[in-house]
């Protein structure tokens, strides 16, 4: 994601997440069932998926009663005074995904709700992983694979994201790594992503509340001294009129700890080891203008199908990642993905790879933090170990959403090559409007398939 360190607006008021269990509410998953494939018509249904809420949105109260430890956008300061303290004093309970959260399923589909009004106030956006069992995620090996899932973006409007991503978290959420971490998985600990955010309230078992600062443009959300850090593929950030799909690749292998402005952030973006920019394709930049949105060759007023493939150098999965390629099937039909039209870009470009994004950076004058942290060699080390995946509605105290779907920066000339990303308002996206007058915005994701390439979709 482009600047997911300080865009993250997901919020329940009143709300986080610590490393000690409560007992107040059970957790229970929602079931989500999806396909193993090994050839055209040959999949496996995965009748033991499921979904966990990240730790972030979940009530976190003092472990000896129902004491908030974290209020708005502060931390309660006896019962946190210090990281180790606050992790020790506090626990991280169950969630009510459907009345609470506005997370549903139903068969192999899932419903994320942008607002959902509760007895505790309003629910801001949310983020699950999709789990192998009821402790640990479901860890996906991408090489040589192909990844596909429907989506309906229609009731998504300008300035908000529903995303769909890998990020390559531990497989039990570090339980087994961090022995004051003893939530694990199974409450949604150990996210971590290319932005190194510094907003999550608990890291590798400890609280972040040290040198935690209240954002001032959102009355949920913070940064405390330490971020986290691990690759990230972005299958799916998307709305009803634009999508970019992004490999952010990072020079550790694993989710790791970060501090300060190593983390990057706005005072230092390329300071940190990640690549916090990507090398993304969104077709509206790449100057195809009438491939993606309502009424277009992808109509995105209807459902449709995303294929995602991930290739490698030897064609099996011990090989380096050197293309990562997409396509759709809507209609019946299948649908290449749109081509390259920028000055000094060939035309020939369809799909992502390392000369791709070299000539990308070049033509849009951006800095080239993708190849400076790897490239596709260096995320190809993540997706070979097994990475999680993420599902996600969100919107953007920082950006509005303008570097998805408009003109961004918006100083910059909007004829300029990369500008123009899409046709939405640079007024548009200010979380403040959206969240009122797109209160009955949602995506839903359904028909999660996974397995050798060709193997999970037809037409």
């Amino acid at each position: 994601m482009f600047h997911k360190v300080a865009l993250i607006s997901f919020a329940l008021i009143s709300v986080v997440h610590a490393q000690l269990v409560g007992t107040y509410q059970t957790e229970t998953h929602p079931k989500l069932p999806w396909q193993r494939c090994t050839g055209s018509g040959s999949c496996t249904t995965v009748s033991a998926g499921n979904v966990v809420l990240d730790s972030n949105w979940r009530w976190v109260h003092n472990k000896d009663g129902y004491t908030n430890c974290y209020t708005g956008n502060t931390w309660n300061a006896t019962i946190c005074p210090n990281n180790k303290a606050c992790a020790t004093n506090c626990a991280v309970d169950g969630a009510d995904y459907s009345a609470t959260y506005g997370i549903t399923t139903s068969g192999n589909a899932l419903t994320m709700k942008f607002i959902t009004n509760n007895a505790n106030g309003k629910n801001i956006g949310s983020r699950v992983y999709l789990m192998a069992s009821d402790t640990k995620y479901e860890m996906f090996k991408l090489l040589n694979q192909e990844f596909t899932f429907d989506v309906d973006v229609s009731k998504l409007p300008c300035g908000l994201n529903g995303a769909l991503y890998f990020s390559q978290m531990d497989e039990d959420g570090g339980l087994s790594r961090f022995s004051t971490n003893k939530a694990g998985a199974k409450y949604g600990t150990g996210y971590c992503d290319s932005q190194c955010p510094r907003d999550i309230k608990f890291i590798n078992g400890e609280a972040n509340v040290e040198g935690w600062k209240g954002a001032s443009n959102d009355a949920n959300a913070g940064t405390g001294n330490y971020g986290t850090c691990c690759h990230e593929m972005d299958i799916w950030e998307a709305n009803s009129i634009s999508t970019a799909y992004t490999p952010h690749p990072c020079d550790a292998h694993q989710q790791i700890r970060c501090s300060g402005t190593a983390c990057g952030g706005a005072d230092n973006r390329y300071g940190s080891s990640c690549d916090p920019d990507g090398c993304d394709y969104n077709s509206f930049r790449l100057g195809d203008k009438s491939f993606y949105g309502p009424g277009m060759t992808v109509d995105t007023k209807q459902k449709f199908t995303v294929v995602t493939q991930f290739i490698t150098d030897s064609g099996t999965a011990s090989g380096t990642l050197k293309e990562i390629r997409r396509l759709y099937v809507q209609g019946g039909k299948v649908i290449q993905n749109s081509k390259v039209n920028v000055p000094g870009m060939s035309s020939s470009y369809d799909s992502i790879t390392e000369q791709f994004c070299d000539d990308t950076k070049t033509a849009f004058d951006d800095t080239d933090s993708h190849s400076a942290h790897g490239g596709l060699a260096g995320i190809s080390q993540g997706m070979a170990k097994g990475m999680v995946l993420v599902l996600s509605i969100w919107d953007d105290h920082t950006a509005n959403m303008l570097w998805l779907d408009s003109n961004y920066p918006t100083e910059e000339d909007p004829e300029a090559p990369g500008v123009a990303r899409g046709t939405c308002p640079t007024t548009s996206g200010v979380p403040s409007e959206v969240e009122q007058s797109a209160a009955d915005a949602q995506v839903i994701y359904s028909n999660i398939k996974f397995g050798n390439i060709g193997s999970t979709y037809t037409a």
